[in-house]
């Protein structure tokens, strides 16, 4: 039995190199487990991280983080038993009925969530619900546009981790609502596109409860030294399935006791 060895640097390097390419050119690119392997969470985070620091060196500022794989089928899809985190910048974040060009992503998805805006830092690896829930200072209806820079969404766990978690853009809701008081387990959300639904759930979808997906995402992000703090947006993961953005028009999100959120999506040259 051969003893797992640690992804060399240089191999980090080159896949964040790899995605970055992708990226500028909107030219899709190979997979990088090639370079990183499938699984390896730890790697693919340190390419994650890699990509966030070159684009704050650029002049990006981190206002959130976005989680993923919360869906159950979705896990078992990817063979794992927990989710997987991205990092939100500023240039990600439209508000409600953004007209976003298509040129801007490679491959676009969009589904519908919830958004966590926090007022208190989320600094224990032991966090409960009950700390998120006296973190959260209001929630927004959310629609996530995932993109992938990886040719024809051929994608390991380690793959999406690496590419920040699939992320492309989200659009956030302009009325904030309070969470005092709320199910979010029993939310019902509708994902529209021409004014014909495409996508249902609730908030059961996600880990259970958008809830248990925050908790989540601060405890692991606790654990590895970047915690959340006041004032980000926490997009909590989807409450259904993700739908194909396959060219121009518009997409529409309702969430019971949550309003609505709508994107435009139009052809560039």
């Amino acid at each position: 039995m051969s003893i797992p060895t640690e992804t060399p640097t240089a191999d980090r390097l080159a896949a964040a190199d790899r995605l970055a390419a992708a990226a500028s050119s909107g030219t899709p690119c190979d997979p990088v487990r090639d370079l990183i392997g499938a699984q390896d969470l730890d790697a693919a985070y340190a390419v994650q991280s890699e990509l966030t620091e070159r684009r704050l060196a650029a002049g990006a500022r981190i206002v959130g983080r976005k989680i993923g794989l919360t869906a159950q089928a979705v896990q078992q899809q990817f063979g794992v038993h927990q989710p997987d985190f991205g990092v939100l910048l500023d240039d990600m974040v439209h508000s409600d009925s953004a007209v976003l060009p298509l040129g801007a992503f490679i491959a676009p998805r969009v589904e519908g969530e919830i958004a966590f805006v926090l007022g208190a830092d989320l600094e224990d690896p032991r966090t409960t619900v009950v700390d998120v829930l006296r973190a959260t200072e209001y929630l927004l209806p959310a629609i996530e546009v995932v993109d992938s820079r990886i040719r024809d969404w051929d994608i390991s766990l380690a793959d999406t981790v690496a590419d920040n978690a699939s992320s492309g853009a989200v659009v956030l809701g302009t009325a904030a609502y309070d969470p005092v008081g709320l199910d979010l387990t029993e939310v019902a959300m509708t994902l529209e596109h021409a004014g014909e639904p495409v996508s249902t759930g609730t908030g059961a979808a996600c880990l259970g409860s958008p809830v248990n997906a925050v908790v989540w995402l601060a405890r692991e992000c606790a654990a590895r030294g970047r915690p959340l703090t006041a004032g980000e947006v926490i997009l909590s993961g989807a409450l259904g399935p993700m739908v194909p953005v396959d060219g121009p028009g518009h997409h529409r999100v309702d969430i019971s006791g949550l309003g609505h959120v709508a994107v435009h999506f139009e052809e560039t040259a």
